[in-house]
């Protein structure tokens, strides 16, 4: 599996957003803002290499700030957006991170299990060589089986995992019935820092969920706080929501 955060993003609006709530914002802030900010990170969130020390200072001042309010006033967090590619992350994994959608506002586009079709070796690499698919095992153990049988009057074909019938053999939506949640899922998906709190402390190393799962959060978090490091873990399981 591989993770990549391509962007975190928002962070002039988050800013300025705090100064309306606290009703302190002029027109004169708000040029002030959005021009350090542009100054300071690039279209990615990332820092910039040149950016001047005062701009970094004022950035972080603010930035610790909203940090500081968001814990309760959450709101002002859902202005901060993070981009996340994962890559190979098993399907059996990728349900439960679709079991937070709505976290995501429902920014979560998958490999479509539909649209697509998976060989019989295609595997997580949480899942290789612990689990063997019955005809890899097959292969390993010179156990030849037919291309095709009758059964029940209707004649099936074989399929990655198993058969289908005749009919259906390009069918993908009747194929993928066999497929197992071991196959990787390649995914990219959108999600603001409040929410991610919550997935975050649902999902992390010290939560219930797969192995890979809590893998996938963990990373995703250490790459946040290279890009940021005052968004520590600590920091995002200590959100209020």
């Amino acid at each position: 599996m591989k993770v990549t955060v391509n962007s975190i993003t928002g962070f002039e609006d988050a800013f300025v957003a705090m100064y309306i709530s606290k009703r302190t914002w002029t027109p004169e802030l708000d040029k002030e803002i959005r021009t350090t900010c542009n100054n300071v990170v690039d279209e990615y969130g990332n820092i910039r290499e040149k950016c001047t020390t005062e701009n970094l200072e004022k950035f972080n001042g603010w930035l610790s700030t909203l940090l500081k309010m968001g814990r309760k006033h959450i709101t002002v967090l859902r202005f901060i957006d993070i981009s996340i590619m994962t890559e190979g992350l098993h399907r059996a994994g990728q349900d439960d991170v679709d079991a937070h959608a709505r976290r995501f506002d429902n920014r979560i586009i998958r490999s479509s299990t539909r649209l697509t079709t998976f060989s019989d070796d295609e595997m997580s690499d949480f899942y290789k060589d612990k689990v063997v698919t019955t005809n890899k095992a097959l292969d390993i153990l010179g156990i030849n089986i037919p291309d095709s049988f009758e059964y029940k009057g209707s004649r099936y074909v074989k399929s990655p995992n198993g058969y289908v019938k005749k009919e259906y053999e390009n069918n993908k939506d009747v194929k993928r019935g066999l497929y197992m949640l071991s196959i990787p899922s390649n995914f990219i998906s959108k999600i603001n820092l409040c929410e991610w709190g919550h997935v975050f402390q649902q999902r992390n190393k010290d939560g219930g969920a797969n192995p890979e799962v809590k893998e996938w959060a963990e990373e995703v978090m250490k790459q946040i706080n290279n890009i940021h490091e005052q968004i520590t873990r600590e920091y995002v399981l200590s959100i209020e929501n």
